[in-house]
């Protein structure tokens, strides 16, 4: 069984292959790694002095590859790194008219990559394994293939090339040929038989599906190798990767390539580089324009070169944005051959209106490009030099113009759907989060890169009150248009019975009963967090979502377990439970859709463990570039992720609480005032005593005039600032008079409440209201321990935000 190395030397028309390093002092070449296909020839000498005229010794010393044809035939290639000789690889031909050109190309690609895989040495190099490794840093795979039998032994690297598992290859040639298209399955055949007409070294070009149903190009070489007494006769060869077609001078092998690179193109600019790289160089141009046609302009998506001063004065004054942008009225010549849609070559020397002269004074061509009936666009190949259009390079020029046409649609075609798609997501995600008083939350959204770039990951952070916050996280069933408005319909209702001051349960509830009236046939999923920013206590709720992610202080992950419901708009009257988790600060929350830890070739279990690894080898000193860590190189998303982090950090100011059911009696008001007073003497803010007792009578006496059932008073100290909050039972916000004169007899509350307050307002609580306002401390705050102060906190440090 010959090994792959061997397979690629023996199609590289090598029989033994020699990698020498220098030996200490830089007087000697020294082999480090050999291969030979011929056991029966002597080995490659172990020693070879600089100061002879070895081929080794001499393509070390002038750096450049050696190529022998005398006998024997060999190859002496220098390997350098960064500028600096590192050795020289040694390949003996075994053919006495030395290596084909196709040869020489790949043994020096070789030869790179050997050179790569050397590190400099100090003292007498030592024996290494060098040239299997370079082989199978190139992805060259090799086989045998029995063609009596049908079956065929292939390496890995292979069988991942053309996208087989090992555990699904059953030895047959069949099983590898049913990836190839069915266009080339006729060349494909005709290879890999052998016959007595075709002998020696044959190469062909072909196209596989991979298992994600992408196309890719690969390289097969192979020879026939009779049979023997001991052996059938087999066909030997090597596979490789290959991003284009080896150009050559045939028209039939450049419109194969262009239509290979045309059907891999996706956008625009996909079918612009294509143009450029199957024209410019081919044809020895100059310059190459490609520009689509809308309505009646010309939008250029790709010059070459790049740089404005290479075009003419005329389209750098139309040079608004990256491209130029012109009518085409402004270019009579190209008027005329989108009118008629045939091409136009105008050799050297022709007169042509100044917006086109300078593009190709040695010859231009001018190519509609068609496509279903109409023409799509233009591209524009131009030459300094006098250059001759002769009839083969007509043909090419005509069927590559068809092909781009069709290809620039079906581009323009997936620009805007990608950009409404990308606009529709957009609008339906927030823009920016919130800050938060201790703690910082990011998020993360990454399309699916099949199909619709849209999908129905979503995310919020919804800012309850100036101490609570609210995380969510959801996923609509599906990638489509009709399940992101879904998506946008569940996080406005979200948020809008978030800010209503319902518990968390009753806000998913509530989703849960909107979805189910809907009456679609889709479903949601969501995880619902409210976090205490100053206690760190979390209430959390789960509807058929994976549970939250939490990395501790000290570097340590778990999987939260929390109790779930069914997922959203499924059961009318689901049940929704709550979980209480109490988070320390210097915790992350991570919340996560199923796109980021699951796929068709990787387990749930898996992906929720490599996040937690994530998480945990992330430095959460940076919450985005902490998500950006968690998200890694997705490579081909087959679903859309959404990330959502939280670090809690704990509030830097502990606020002082104190609150007051109000009786209905009719001195209410004086014992909210007299419960005011003595709160801030114990806090030692009297010096605030005058605005907020003023507010508290105001908002106290509102209540109890304007609303019916329980009414409380709430003050809050924080630093500078006392809070007021006056709640009641009636959700309707209080209204200011549209007019305030000598003779209105109510409405002047509200305005004196304003004039008073640094802030104020109203928000919606669970049953009802609050009405609050904030005043600020006046200076001249005594020093001292006020009685009501947590942990016996001194009102300097209170003031200033310190903690104890």
């Amino acid at each position: 069984m010959r090994t792959c190395l061997d397979r690629a030397l023996i199609l590289a028309g090598a029989t033994q292959a020699a990698v020498y390093t220098p030996g200490a002092g830089n007087e000697e070449l020294r082999l480090v790694d050999s291969a030979g296909c011929t056991p029966s020839e002597p080995g490659p000498p172990v020693r070879l002095p600089l100061s002879g005229d070895s081929p080794a010794a001499r393509a070390f010393l002038t750096d450049r590859p050696l190529w022998l044809t005398a006998d024997p035939s060999l190859g002496a290639l220098p390997l350098d790194v960064e500028g600096r000789r590192v050795g020289c690889l040694v390949v003996t031909c075994a053919s006495a008219d030395g290596f084909e050109a196709d040869q020489r190309r790949f043994l020096e690609r070789y030869a790179d990559a050997v050179a790569g895989l050397l590190q400099p040495v100090t003292g007498p190099p030592e024996p290494s394994s060098l040239l299997d490794p370079a082989l199978r840093s190139l992805r060259v795979g090799s086989f045998v293939l029995v063609p009596d039998t049908g079956l065929i032994e292939a390496d890995g690297t292979l069988l991942d090339l053309v996208g087989i598992s090992a555990d699904d290859f059953d030895g047959k040639v069949d099983t590898l040929l049913a990836h190839a298209l069915p266009e080339d399955m006729h060349a494909l055949m005709s290879v890999l038989e052998p016959s007595p007409q075709a002998s020696g070294r044959r190469d062909l070009e072909f196209r596989v599906r991979g298992p994600t149903g992408e196309m890719r190009w690969l390289s097969l070489s192979c020879r026939a190798e009779a049979a023997t007494a001991d052996r059938p006769e087999q066909v030997l060869g090597v596979v490789t990767a290959t991003p284009v077609l080896r150009r050559s001078a045939d028209d039939v092998s450049r419109i194969q390539w262009l239509t290979a690179a045309l059907d891999d193109a996706v956008t625009t600019g996909d079918v612009g580089r294509v143009v450029v790289s199957a024209l410019r160089e081919p044809l020895g141009a100059d310059r190459v324009a490609l520009a689509a046609l809308q309505d009646d302009r010309l939008m250029v998506t790709v010059l070459d070169p790049p740089e404005p001063a290479a075009w003419p004065d005329a389209w750098r004054a139309e040079w608004r944005t990256e491209w130029p942008d012109a009518p085409v009225r402004s270019l009579p010549t190209l008027q005329a051959a989108l009118g008629d849609g045939r091409m136009d070559l105008w050799p050297a020397g022709t007169a042509l209106e100044p917006g086109l002269a300078g593009i190709g004074p040695g010859g231009l061509a001018v190519l509609p490009l068609p496509a279903k009936g109409r023409v799509a666009g233009v591209c524009l190949v131009g030459w300094d030099l006098p250059h001759e259009f002769v009839p083969e390079e007509r043909s090419l020029l005509t069927a590559t113009a068809a092909l781009v046409g069709q290809a620039l649609q079906r581009a323009h075609a997936h620009d805007a759907e990608q950009e409404l798609a990308t606009m529709l997501q957009r609008s339906l995600l927030p823009r920016r989060l919130p800050e938060l008083p201790g703690g910082t939350a990011v998020a993360r959204y990454l399309p699916a890169r099949r199909g619709l770039q849209v999908g129905g990951d979503w995310y919020d952070v919804i800012a309850l009150s100036e101490d609570r916050v609210a995380l969510v996280i959801g996923d609509v069933q599906g990638h489509s248009a009709g399940a992101a408005t879904i998506m946008g319909q569940m996080r406005t209702a979200v948020r809008a019975y978030a800010m209503e001051g319902h518990p968390p349960d009753v806000v998913v509830s509530h989703a849960n009963r909107l979805l189910v009236a809907m009456e679609t046939d889709l479903f949601a999923t969501c995880c619902y967090a409210e976090l205490d920013m100053e206690e760190g206590n979390t209430l959390f709720v789960r509807a058929g979502h994976l549970a939250p992610l939490v990395r501790h202080p000290d570097g340590g992950t778990e999987e939260v377990e929390v109790a779930g419901g069914p997922p959203l708009g499924i059961l009318a009257e689901a049940e929704f439970p709550m979980t209480s988790v109490a988070l320390a600060p210097g915790t992350v929350l991570a919340l996560v859709t199923d796109g980021l830890v699951e796929a068709s070739d990787l387990p749930l279990d898996e992906g929720m463990r490599r996040t937690r690894t994530a998480l945990a080898a992330a430095d959460p000193a940076d919450p985005g570039a902490m998500a950006d860590e968690l998200l890694g190189d997705a490579g081909r998303r087959e679903d859309d992720v959404a990330l959502l982090l939280l670090r809690y950090d704990g509030m830097e100011t502990r606020p002082i609480r104190a609150g007051w059911m109000v009786w209905r009696l009719p001195d209410a008001v004086m014992h909210a005032r007299r419960f005011t007073a003595r709160t801030l003497r114990r806090w030692k803010v009297p010096e605030a005593a005058d605005p907020v007792l003023l507010v508290v009578s105001e908002l106290v006496t509102n209540a109890l005039v304007h609303t019916q059932g329980p009414v409380r008073l709430d003050l809050v100290l924080r630093g500078d600032r006392v809070r007021v909050g006056v709640s009641d039972s009636s959700p309707r916000a209080p209204a200011k008079p549209v007019i305030v004169d000598w003779e209105s007899t109510g409405g002047r509350g509200l305005m004196l409440v304003e004039a008073m307050s640094e802030s104020s307002g109203s928000v919606p609580v669970a049953g009802g209201k609050q009405v609050w306002s904030e005043i600020v401390v006046p200076d001249g705050e005594p020093d001292g321990d006020p009685v009501g102060a947590p942990d016996g906190q001194p009102a300097a440090e209170r003031k200033a935000g310190g903690m104890p």
